[in-house]
């Protein structure tokens, strides 16, 4: 790795024909980004597809002049130069977590190319000694600072307002099927089915060490479980439910949760201080559970609560008698 770095050149030690053959493959890269993200999007997302389509032709249309400088001054022999062989040089995202990013994450990621490419445009005209070379950085320099405004005509003209709030509908769903439905999922397992087995210990013991071990080895156990299994269970192709790795980081991480906040206040020595924190704690879990539902999932609050906290009850209350039995 240091060595990677020590044969990295300053951007302050390249010479006219090496920024422009910068320039030019950072241009095809970036065009090739843009790409990636239309084809990610088209399926789903077609109108915002399109924007990153005519932002790839940009960014071809300024590879282009680029290369005509080049010819016209260096021959056609283009040094092969990159980002990654600069030092300090702005880097660019792999092309493959496109894969993972949502759409805004995506425009979020645009914008900050178009910036980065700006500044590098900037200091890149500052070194350039040749008229009509520091003619084209300079212009491409404001040609990026405006692209936020070409992104905005190209929205205006592909992205119409029902296709827009068609877009957010879609990505809002995708959202609530691979972050919100797992973790709500894992977060009702982890709360409600390590109920009967911590309460039962700490009736049954009066330990709060004993009743802490078992509620980490079910909480933690209820965890790798659930994660694994939603991970496993689909691949996201046919369902859409996206990344089944996201899928079942959330589920995994949200059981263990419900079932340590329940867990943890074993903690406290005193055996009664400790229980009567524990149930609290179910309680605020049970209506972050329905709250969740009627947020995200559309179920009336009513229902949501009834369900439940019934089904809540029903488990604590078998904790309760087996332990005290």
């Amino acid at each position: 790795m240091f060595s990677f770095l020590g044969n990295r050149r300053r951007f302050s030690d390249l010479n006219e024909q090496e920024i422009l053959a910068l320039a030019i493959s950072s241009e095809e890269d970036d065009a090739r980004i843009y790409r990636q993200f239309a084809e990610h999007l088209r399926a789903e997302f077609p109108a915002s597809a399109k924007v990153f389509d005519g932002m790839a032709l940009e960014e071809d249309e300024h590879r282009r002049r680029l290369i005509e400088t080049h010819q016209a001054r260096f021959g056609q022999v283009i040094p092969l130069i990159r980002r990654e062989h600069i030092a300090g040089f702005y880097s660019r995202k792999p092309v493959w977590m496109a894969e993972t990013m949502s759409l805004d994450a995506m425009r979020g990621e645009a914008a900050a190319m178009e910036r980065e490419a700006e500044r590098f445009y900037t200091a890149a005209a500052g070194r350039a000694t040749d008229a009509t070379t520091r003619k084209l950085l300079g212009d491409l320099a404001a040609a990026e600072a405006g692209h936020e405004a070409t992104a905005e005509h190209l929205v205006e003209e592909h992205l119409t307002p029902d296709a827009r709030a068609e877009e957010d509908r879609a990505a809002h769903r995708q959202f609530v099927l691979t972050w919100v439905q797992p973790g709500l999922a894992g977060l009702m397992d982890g709360s409600v089915s390590t109920l009967a087995p911590i309460f039962a210990t700490a009736f049954a013991t009066q330990d709060p060490k004993t009743t802490l071990l078992v509620g980490l080895a079910a909480s933690v156990g209820a965890g790798i479980s659930m994660g694994f299994t939603e991970a496993a269970h689909d691949d996201g192709v046919i369902s859409g439910r996206g990344s089944p790795l996201k899928r079942g980081l959330a589920s995994g991480v949200m059981t263990a949760l419900g079932g340590l906040g329940h867990a943890l206040p074993y903690l406290i020595p005193d055996f009664w201080t400790a229980t009567i924190i524990a149930m609290m704690v179910v309680f605020v879990e049970l209506w972050a559970i329905a709250w969740i539902q009627n947020r995200y999932m559309e179920t009336p609050f009513l229902r949501a609560v009834f369900q439940v906290v019934l089904g809540g009850a029903l488990v604590f209350a078998a904790g309760v008698l087996i332990g005290g039995g």
